[in-house]
């Protein structure tokens, strides 16, 4: 998943779990739910309130914890760039 802006990556998935718990949480939350393994930090910060922004500055959605840990509800929008190393 990478960031719409500028390309960089921001989310790898599914990590830690199958693709099918990965589609069955984000499904079941309406956008794509990624968990801190599935986040690649040096690209991703998460402020104090909980929203989820990109080292250049694009809003990403926000962390909502839940019984499993930290949740990041990503806007699909944010995530629809693609790598700038292929042609797609």
């Amino acid at each position: 998943f990478y960031d719409s802006n500028t390309g960089r990556p921001l989310f790898v998935a599914p990590r830690g779990r199958s693709l099918d718990e990965f589609i069955q949480e984000s499904k079941s939350h309406g956008w794509p739910s990624f968990r801190d393994e599935e986040v690649i930090w040096e690209n991703v910060r998460c402020l104090p309130d909980g929203e989820a922004v990109s080292v250049d500055g694009t809003h990403l959605g926000h962390n909502i914890p839940d019984f499993s840990g930290s949740r990041y509800c990503i806007n699909i929008v944010s995530v629809a760039g693609t790598n700038p190393g292929t042609d797609e």
